[in-house]
């Protein structure tokens, strides 16, 4: 390792397209069985409590597993590094696939809800990779790499999906539930994609980012997620950032987990809309991960700000289409879902890449781990209110909802254009 530590700046550059290759390989994998899982978490929750409004409450708890299991998380890659963070990140995500079948098995809501936020520690991980991407690029560069990670999700979370249909084959198979064997393949994927980043994540990029930076962890202080989200909103840079990872995850969330809900009640046969909400959901992960090279190399080439603006653009679209449309308009719905998706790569990639650049090298793990706390809370809350406002008054009320929360991003976004103005 010391011998890397004096390598010249080709060796390192060699180090950094190896690590930004497993990592890739890495989350495509598991994008398997994160999507599998979005798709059938709220249908599953439906069939077991037998209300619309429960499918909110199974998706929240799996995006409330991820934002409060971030923060232990980044806390275990702040001691011990990025490989032991993620892999025990996705062990977490094995055991909340396995309970989330027995939940399944024996009808139970609450044992549901608790598989689910377990779950959530596979998205988690997935939102840690694209820092651990950053750990070693060249700030030049940080904006691609951390975009090359997302867009290696894409072969996993656009396949994911149409995975739905055979998985419950395998459930029933098993004489389990249907939609309980989806479950299934997704422990399966995790445990693989866990054991992996264990043999081949070598050398740590944030311990060697810290070796070569002459730095160390040092000592936690006291409420040092706070410290550091502090640190981040200090800035004109972090402040727009967080805000945009913040809005754009709970926009999405908003209008993404009631999406199948709402094709649901188009009726008909229970398998044809299966593969008709897998398909939708394809379209929409393609939008969020296919072009995220394309939006890291923005932010290089034209500012973080302005992709930061032209992601809120995309959500307010996304929101306007979507909101339109009715559950058996299927290319309405994947056209509304696709732009939802580009408006969260702007949002994640651009914001991402201005929190990372915010901190310096001691505070950035825990700035991390705090910012995916908040992106998921505001999540978390989106997927809350979605299953009521859908039961109240429809799809076009739970995607005006999520319209609304742009405003905040507006705002930040102007008041930090005047703030870096030249006088």
């Amino acid at each position: 390792m010391a011998s890397l530590e004096r390598a010249p700046a080709t060796d390192l550059a060699r180090v950094q397209r190896r690590t930004v290759g497993v990592l890739g390989g890495g989350v495509a994998l598991a994008g398997l069985g994160v999507t599998v899982g979005i798709t059938a978490g709220g249908l599953l929750a439906r069939d077991v409590a037998g209300t619309d409004s429960a499918s909110g409450l199974g998706q929240t708890a799996g995006v409330l597993g991820a934002a409060v299991l971030a923060v232990p998380l980044a806390r275990i890659s702040d001691s011990a590094g990025r490989r032991a963070g993620l892999a025990v990140g996705y062990g977490i995500s094995v055991v909340g696939a396995v309970v989330t079948v027995c939940a399944a098995a024996a009808s139970s809501l609450f044992l549901l809800l608790v598989g689910l936020f377990l779950f959530g520690a596979s998205t988690a991980c997935g939102l840690q990779s694209r820092y651990a991407a950053a750990d070693l690029a060249a700030p030049e560069r940080r904006g691609r790499d951390l975009s090359l990670v997302v867009w290696a999700t894409t072969l996993g979370s656009v396949v994911g999906p149409n995975l739905a249909a055979p998985g419950a084959v395998v459930g029933e198979s098993l004489g389990l539930p249907a939609l309980g064997g989806v479950f299934v393949v997704s422990a399966v994927v995790f445990g693989v994609v866990a054991v992996g980043f264990l043999l081949l994540l070598r050398p740590d990029p944030l311990l060697l980012a810290r070796r070569l930076g002459g730095g160390a962890a040092g000592p936690r202080p006291r409420r040092a997620t706070g410290t550091a989200l502090r640190a981040v909103w200090s800035t004109a840079g972090g402040r727009l950032g967080l805000t945009a990872v913040v809005v754009a995850h709970a926009v999405m969330v908003g209008v993404m987990v009631m999406t199948p809900v709402h094709m649901g009640h188009a009726g008909g046969d229970a398998d044809g809309v299966l593969r008709l909400v897998g398909l939708v959901i394809s379209v929409h992960v393609a939008g969020m991960y296919l072009f995220s090279p394309l939006v890291g190399l923005l932010v290089d080439r034209v500012g973080a700000a302005a992709v930061v603006a032209l992601g809120g653009a995309l959500l307010l679209a996304a929101a306007a289409v979507a909101g339109t449309a009715a559950p058996r308009d299927s290319g309405q719905l994947a056209a509304g879902l696709l732009l939802l998706g580009l408006g969260w790569s702007c949002g994640l990639v651009a914001g991402s890449a201005l929190v990372t650049s915010s901190v310096g090298d001691a505070l950035r793990p825990t700035a991390q781990g705090g910012t995916d706390l908040l992106m998921g809370l505001g999540a978390a809350l989106a997927g809350v209110v979605g299953g009521p406002l859908l039961a109240w008054g429809g799809f076009g009320l739970v995607s005006g909802v999520s319209a609304v929360l742009v405003v905040p991003l507006v705002a930040v976004l102007l008041t930090t254009s005047r703030a870096q103005r030249p006088r």
